[in-house]
């Protein structure tokens, strides 16, 4: 049973029907892409030679596995070759699998027991990642744990970033608080977690700026909020979340490191993994960084992200 931040979730919240086929569904270009590669490389062959290993290569490399990740699935071959430990090519395609999940599983960490609320996430990423909609994805979910949900919009450079986060509260009606564009985000994260404390709100979910991963005064504003939030919950945020797109491939890996050396990042949002070829940055961003995945977004519906779980995605990739 998949988990929240105040313990488990009801099955009809956290396993929402036909979940490994949604998943399935939601990553087959990324499926598709490696594991026609994989077989194109092992049809046919009996031998594992370096013409066998550079294919492999070339289709890790091309589903954005991650350098480190394949070097390390070669090596192992390599490895079960020169003991005689592999039958045939047949087997490549099963020890991958095997190596991927041991990639994933090794980097899960719990999420984080919150016994009083309010629980506070923050949501951080670059524009475009699909921040703002993943925020009202996420109100969802938690609504459907039967939990109450307050918005924090400080992403205050935009006006238009507060009424896209304002059309989100409204459809999951959920309250927001708000100030106007160019308020010192700060500001509003200390009034929407005091607010919600005073209220006894289960969730406040803090959006921020999109901003570039390379822009420092902006990093160090996402530091400002972590410091006032703690001002009002010591043990807050909870968790932050770092979007990121799943059609970036490699790029969204640097996103991501940039983002844990300033923001603590506690876990990865990937988005648009239905619209890319690239789904397997998952398991780039994890080797990496150590990182657990928990959410991965797999369509523009309300109810398209998905709690991630190695044992399902390796399922959806491979079986």
């Amino acid at each position: 049973m998949f988990t929240s931040l105040f313990g488990s979730e009801p099955p009809e919240a956290a396993a929402p029907s036909g979940l490994l086929d949604r998943l399935k569904a939601g990553i087959q270009k990324t499926r598709a892409g490696l594991s026609n590669a994989l077989d194109d490389a092992v049809q046919g062959k009996k031998k594992i030679d370096a013409d066998v290993l550079d294919e492999l290569e070339y289709s890790l490399i091309s589903a954005d596995i991650g350098p480190r990740t394949t070097a390390e699935i070669l090596d192992l071959i390599r490895e079960r070759a020169a003991r005689d430990m592999l039958g045939d090519a047949a087997q490549l395609k099963t020890l991958i699998r095997e190596q991927v999940l041991r990639v994933l599983e090794s980097v899960e960490r719990p999420v984080p027991r919150v016994g009083e609320p309010p629980a506070v996430v923050m949501v951080v990423g670059v524009n475009g990642a699909g921040k703002t909609t993943t925020i009202g994805k996420l109100a969802h979910r938690f609504r459907a744990e039967g939990r109450t949900v307050l918005l924090a919009a400080a992403d205050t450079f935009r006006a238009a970033a507060i009424e896209q986060l304002a059309v989100w509260a409204e459809r999951n009606g959920v309250e927001m608080i708000r100030q106007q564009a160019g308020a010192d985000p700060s500001a509003v994260v200390f009034d929407a977690v005091q607010a919600a404390k005073s209220r006894r709100v289960d969730y406040v979910i803090v959006d921020t700026a999109g901003r570039l991963h390379n822009k420092e005064n902006l990093m160090a504003e996402l530091e400002k909020m972590r410091r006032t939030v703690k001002k009002v919950v010591p043990d807050a945020p909870h968790e932050v979340l770092l979007v990121v797109d799943g059609t970036t491939g490699q790029n969204g890996l640097e996103q991501a490191r940039k983002f844990t050396e300033t923001s603590g990042v506690t876990g990865i949002v990937l988005t648009k993994l239905d619209g890319t070829a690239k789904g397997g940055v998952i398991v780039a961003i994890a080797r990496e960084l150590n990182l657990p995945v928990r959410y991965v977004g797999v369509g523009e519906k309300i109810d398209d992200l998905l709690p991630f779980d190695p044992e399902n995605f390796v399922a959806s990739l491979f079986d």
